[in-house]
């Protein structure tokens, strides 16, 4: 195991501070970016996040921490983003350091609202980075499970297995399973859309729909999905694996999912600026349904369940006569 690998998260969040007690387990410091330095000054004080993830202690010798972002990337070799996607851009504009020598995961499951493109990609044009030196983490896996130690796997996708295969080395433990895939595109959008598919199945629960019909949902977002990222990067891959089925399924049936919170309080009559307002967290999958609709207008897969979506989050469409017309489109 390399044990002196400089490895950096950045972000403040739930699933920063997950990847952060991940690295822990495995590495003699860890590299911890965060815009806040009061949050800094109290994980200091008190071994814990105060926002995020409260339950996972750490040992706060092991962290290096600092609200510099240039000096973060200076002290990495490996710079794992976890920052959500709608403040992505302003925080990569902070950076002044050269990246082009860095390898850098995205732990970020959208797209970039300014130019909607996934992060890979907008790592690769807007900022040289080569792709042999981006790479995804994907799951299933909520960071609050993480927080519990309970079993989680994860895909640690990009272009050269080697750094796939040494991240993975630094990340697994007793309860965290990785496997790699050289698959980075087709991930980071599965990651991608299957927010919007959870959205969806928290509409569908807010306006009363049943178990059954989340499942006919499901088993039809799978094969939306498995037509939409053929369109966009055709190779042999199986959208049956954990990547992709596992990671869909995690965050359409499960409490934790941020997204199908925010698709219930629509379905239950809120407004999309009250759901946000309340929720106090970045439905990554809001920015992400406006973007995979409008690629899809070059692409044209055949995406009922992201169009549902769209109409109801961006064109304010009602959501009951939107599924009604959706309920006619799945089999």
């Amino acid at each position: 195991m390399s044990e002196s690998l400089k490895v950096a998260v950045f972000g403040g969040g739930s699933w920063a501070t997950a990847i952060v007690k991940m690295l822990s387990e495995n590495l003699t410091t860890v590299g911890w970016y965060m815009r806040s330095e009061s949050s800094i000054e109290y994980i200091k004080e008190n071994k814990h996040n105060p926002n995020y993830l409260s339950s996972a202690e750490f040992n706060v010798s092991q962290l290096f921490l600092s609200d510099d972002i240039n000096e973060m990337v200076r002290y990495a070799d490996v710079l794992i983003f976890a920052i959500p996607s709608a403040f992505l851009m302003s925080e990569l504009s902070k950076i002044s350091e050269d990246l082009t020598d860095k390898t850098i995961f995205s732990a970020i499951k959208g797209i970039v609202p300014e130019t909607g493109l996934i992060v890979g990609e907008h790592l690769h044009i807007q900022h040289q980075i080569p792709f042999e030196n981006i790479g995804v983490i994907t799951g299933p896996c909520h960071a609050e499970e993480v927080a519990m130690e309970r079993l989680s796997y994860l895909t640690i996708a990009c272009q050269d297995e080697e750094k796939a295969s040494v991240l993975s080395e630094v990340i697994s433990g007793d309860y965290i399973k990785c496997k790699i895939s050289d698959d980075i595109i087709g991930t980071e959008y599965a990651a991608m859309l299957k927010n919007i598919y959870a959205i969806a199945a928290g509409i569908a629960h807010g306006l009363g729909y049943g178990d059954n019909f989340q499942a006919v949902l499901m088993s039809n977002a799978i094969r939306e999905m498995k037509g939409y990222i053929k369109k966009v990067h055709k190779m042999k891959r199986n959208i049956n694996n954990s990547a992709y089925l596992g990671d869909l399924l995690v965050t359409g049936y499960s409490t934790f999912s941020r997204n199908r919170m925010f698709g219930n309080m629509l379905g239950k009559g809120y407004t999309v600026k009250a759901a946000m307002m309340e929720m106090s967290m970045v439905a990554e999958g809001y920015y992400a349904v406006k973007s995979a609709f409008e690629l899809n207008e070059t692409y044209k897969a055949n995406t009922p369940i992201i169009d549902a979506v769209y109409n109801i989050v961006y064109l304010k469409r009602s959501p009951k006569r939107q599924f009604k017309l959706l309920t006619d489109c799945l089999d």
